[in-house]
């Protein structure tokens, strides 16, 4: 025991990583990495550290054989008689800001940590005591200088403790953490030292609770990746107690602090209690099938039974308490929502200035310019009407002008006038911030799929003579045999709910479809619109058909009817595309990933980057943004139905097996299967921005998670036999997405391709898709004549009364037709709030502790190949955009497509491709 001692202070020999010596794990399935490295690769240094060295198996040989009582004890006893020490090193992150009480209770816990009421630690061995069959325990240990390091302002503060265990405790795997304080801690990881295996990690980025609020220990496992059947004796019991806990049992109100996950439908967007106006429907089950949402357990309405009860701003929405934003994310989002509370007040001055429509195009670029003058006689006006915190006072009073200005919209940039052209207008459908709604034109004319009985005659209003004209020469056929026709074909899914959104105050809208051409330039041009309305008896005038002008009057109803697609165009952006695609649908897979996915898992370390804050972002936008008279209703064109319109999207045409890249664009007809191509398939337009970057990062992403998946998976029997893994995905499908879960075109899951396929589809949309559909919503959309969110006025034609004001004054007209001032403030305000980075975002290539977040070093080095190859993606994408062949994103006053850009500073910048669906 001496000699034990005396050895303790003497340092390892041989420096070495835990990343290298736990892939002895995997010697029996060691892969060829399809990953290379090179000198360039994005990678920390490594820098020594000294290394308490612990006792070895050398040295307990030596003690058992100098035994003097010439008695063999057996090997275990002997090991468990040697003693050593190991120390934990413990990084806390400490919030920058705390208000009053948090300060107050950090100094009570201060108080009671020296009065023994401790953070404390047990470390648990990956093997079982071969006595008792339970999983062998150090001593429990104390954190030291909590209530010392308690003032300390460092972000991060590095805490110790120490362990004493025998020799015969084997190789660390789990820590469990007891906090006696009053007020929860972030625990970001803990190592630790002294084992002769070298540092053990724990990544764990984790708040840990209160005893008083949650009096079981915390579990937290170390970062060597473990498949369910192979996971150490010692380990089995904590894995599935960890899993169950997080699953909780589907029963009570769920505290801000639990982390319990689990599923219910969407019955929270209305408040009937408020007003029967604001009643909603439920979303989720046979009537109208959605997917499911993260429950909160919250008490019913009184109004209705089956409705949950509200949570307003500025009270937070429960989500499982990792899942919430951190701080700098925080503070991001909340300042995005004060300069929406900002921006909303302009208005309402403005209108009691002027009137309410923007009175011409130079008001609109008065926004960016100037801002609106806050005059001192108006500001009581508005305190009175909007009851402010005083921060929103000392900001407006800031400044003896009292500007408040909106930035200038990306689309401004280089030709303010360039969302006029018709060469602008086609750009936009593959290059804009909605490139994933048009399709190639197979039949001419298009052919509607709703009941011609509810709906009318199932054929377009447009016949070859609307378009020959602009085919340049070619004939219509020989324009379809040669996949040069393309459309934005928006008429089914607008057209059942045209009659109750025309009813609406202010708002008009038709249900469009618009036909394109692909010049011998490799360009798009609009060649044709049409606007259906809802048949309305035999003489209705139901659809109408405009085409390109020929003088000032159809230039006007052109530019009105471009207006009316583009609203159509937002409002499925956001509603199906946006929304429902990446946020909603992706939801189930999070919950049952955190309920069935150990975090020992590897598809769980795997996906753990992909999942981060989408609970919260959906959270919030169920709180104010798709709920009753949230953003979205008030902001886009179908209003109190926009969210059965998301809903019949889900039912009609969301399939997971078309989500990935490659089989989206084969179902739209942009591309074709081609196995001579880098990609398998051949792009029918060669210059479709949004589909050649997206092509470069859909394919690193795949070779990434196979060479992943092939790491862990040699052979697909472990697949099929994978309980975890298993339950991950069918609970996806059964309960996550239960309306449609006996719909025959779910991938199975049985071999490694459909693992790989599943995996890169999912990280596929949290990532690149998500991105390409949301951090260009400001930068386009901010500009509101580019892409009116909502349109409050039917173009008229010469037998309505409108005729003439419209021929009078059509500059007028068309500001009347736009979204009002106070409407244009306020989405303008929102959508610059979801277009921001923050500082604290994670891009794609990039990962939190990105040497330890697993214990696998071949999969760390074939990481940093994944991240070298994203770099290299970046490279081409500026390449491309200086190439002055490629029309659709380079040429005079077009903007470079940069939305699929893997990297990003913070701020509104148009480009970016973070890891999970964060805004």
């Amino acid at each position: 025991m001496a000699l034990a001692k005396e050895l303790m202070g003497y340092p390892l020999i041989t420096e070495r990583s835990s990343l290298v010596s736990s892939a002895s794990h995997f010697k029996k399935r060691t892969q060829s990495t399809q990953f290379s490295i090179n000198p360039f690769d994005r990678r920390p240094r490594k820098t020594k550290s000294g290394v308490v060295a612990a006792i070895s198996e050398d040295l307990v040989k030596t003690l058992r054989f100098s035994t003097t009582t010439g008695d063999r004890k057996s090997e275990e006893e002997e090991k468990a008689a040697v003693k050593f020490k190991v120390r934990a090193v413990v990084t806390v992150r400490n919030k920058n800001k705390e208000d009053l009480k948090e300060t107050l209770v950090k100094h009570l816990d201060a108080f009671a940590d020296k009065i023994g009421r401790n953070i404390v630690l047990e470390l648990i061995s990956t093997q079982l005591d071969p006595k008792t069959k339970l999983p062998k325990k150090s001593n429990a240990a104390v954190l030291k200088d909590w209530s010392k390091k308690s003032k300390t302002k460092a972000e991060r503060v590095h805490y110790t403790a120490e362990f004493t265990v025998d020799a015969a405790f084997g190789s660390p795997g789990a820590i469990t953490v007891m906090n006696k304080h009053q007020k929860e801690f972030f625990l970001e990881s803990i190592t630790i030292e002294g084992f002769a295996l070298g540092p053990v990690h724990f990544p764990c980025n984790s708040w840990v609770q209160s005893q008083k609020d949650h009096p079981d220990k915390r579990i937290f496992f170390t970062n060597q990746p473990y498949l369910p059947n192979e996971t150490p004796s010692g380990l089995r019991v904590l894995r599935e107690k960890e899993l169950k806990n997080l699953r909780g049992d589907g029963s009570g109100v769920r505290k801000l602090s639990d982390r319990i996950y689990d599923f219910d439908v969407y019955n929270d967007l209305g408040n009937p209690d408020k007003s029967s106006e604001l009643s909603r429907p439920k979303l989720g089950g046979k009537e109208v099938p959605y997917p499911r949402r993260c429950r909160t357990g919250r008490q019913s309405t009184v109004s209705d039974k089956d409705a949950e009860s509200r949570v307003e701003k500025p009270l937070p929405m429960y989500v499982p308490r990792d899942e919430q934003f951190e701080e700098s994310k925080q503070d991001t989002f909340a300042a995005g929502r004060l300069k929406a509370v900002l921006h909303h007040l302009i208005p309402s001055l403005k209108a009691s200035i002027v009137a309410e429509d923007f009175a011409d195009f130079g008001e609109i670029d008065r926004l960016y310019k100037e801002g609106l003058l806050l005059k001192l006689g108006f500001q009581d006006d508005i305190f009175k009407k909007f009851p402010l915190p005083k921060v929103v006072v000392d900001t407006l009073q800031e400044s003896t002008k009292g500007l408040l200005k909106y930035d200038t919209p990306k689309i401004l940039s280089k030709d303010k006038n360039a969302w006029l052209r018709d060469d602008e207008f086609a750009r936009q459908a593959i290059a804009g911030i909605n490139p994933v709604n048009i399709e190639r034109v197979k039949t001419f004319p298009p052919v509607s799929n709703l009941d011609p009985k509810i709906y009318g005659p199932q054929h377009s209003a447009l016949t070859d003579d609307h378009i020959i004209g602009h085919l340049d020469g070619f004939s219509v056929q020989q324009a379809l045999e040669e996949n040069r026709l393309y459309m934005l074909d928006y008429h089914d899914i607008f057209l059942p709910f045209l009659d109750r959104i025309n009813a609406l105050d202010g708002r008009k809208a038709y249900a469009t479809r618009t036909i394109f051409f692909l010049t011998r330039l490799g360009t798009l041009k609009p060649v044709a619109i049409e606007l259906s309305l809802p048949p309305h008896g035999p003489k209705h005038r139901s659809k109408r058909v405009l085409t390109p002008p020929v003088d000032a009057t159809s230039n006007w109803m052109w530019q009105l009817a471009k207006a009316h697609v583009s609203s159509n165009d937002a409002g499925v952006h956001q509603l199906v595309n946006h929304w429902l695609r990446t946020h909603a649908c992706l939801e189930p897979f999070i919950l049952a990933a955190h309920r069935q996915l150990s975090a020992m898992h590897p598809i769980f370390k795997l996906l753990d980057p992909h999942m981060r804050y989408t609970l919260e972002i959906n959270a919030l936008a169920r709180q104010s943004l798709i709920s009753a008279d949230g953003v979205i209703e008030g902001g886009f064109t179908a209003g109190a139905y926009g969210m059965e319109m998301s809903a019949a999207a889900y039912k009609s045409s969301w399939r997971f097996d078309m989500e990935g890249l490659p089989a989206d664009l084969i179902r739209r007809g942009m591309a074709i299967p081609d196995a001579t191509q880098p990609h398998g398939l051949k792009l029918l337009i060669e210059d479709y921005p949004y589909a050649n970057d997206g092509l470069l990062l859909w394919s690193a992403i795949q070779t990434w998670v196979r060479t992943y998946v092939e790491r862990y998976y040699p052979n697909p029997n472990l697949i099929k036999t994978d309980s975890e893994l298993q339950s991950w995905y069918s609970e996806s499908i059964n309960v996550g997405h239960a309306d449609l879960r006996d719909a025959d075109w779910w991938p199975e899951l049985s071999t490694v391709d459909d693992l790989v396929s599943i995996l890169t589809t999912l990280i596929w949309l949290a990532s690149a898709q998500h991105a390409a559909l949301n951090f260009g919503q400001y930068p386009y959309g901010g500009y509101v004549p580019n892409r009116p969110p909502l349109m409050r006025r039917l173009i008229p034609d010469e037998s309505d009364p409108e005729y003439a004001s419209f021929i009078s004054h059509p500059e007028k007209y068309y500001f009347s037709s736009m979204p009002s001032l106070a409407q244009t403030s306020k989405f303008m305000a929102v959508v610059d709030t979801l277009s921001t980075h923050s500082p604290d975002e994670e891009y794609i290539g990039e990962r939190q502790q990105p040497s330890i977040w697993t214990g696998d070093a071949e999969i760390v080095e074939a990481f940093y190949g994944f991240a070298a190859e994203i770099g290299r993606i970046e490279k081409e994408i500026e390449k491309r955009n200086a190439d002055p062949d490629r029309r659709n994103r380079c040429g005079a006053g077009v903007l470079p497509y940069e939305l699929l850009v893997p990297s990003s500073e913070p701020g509104v910048t148009c480009r970016g491709v973070p890891n999970s669906v964060s805004i």
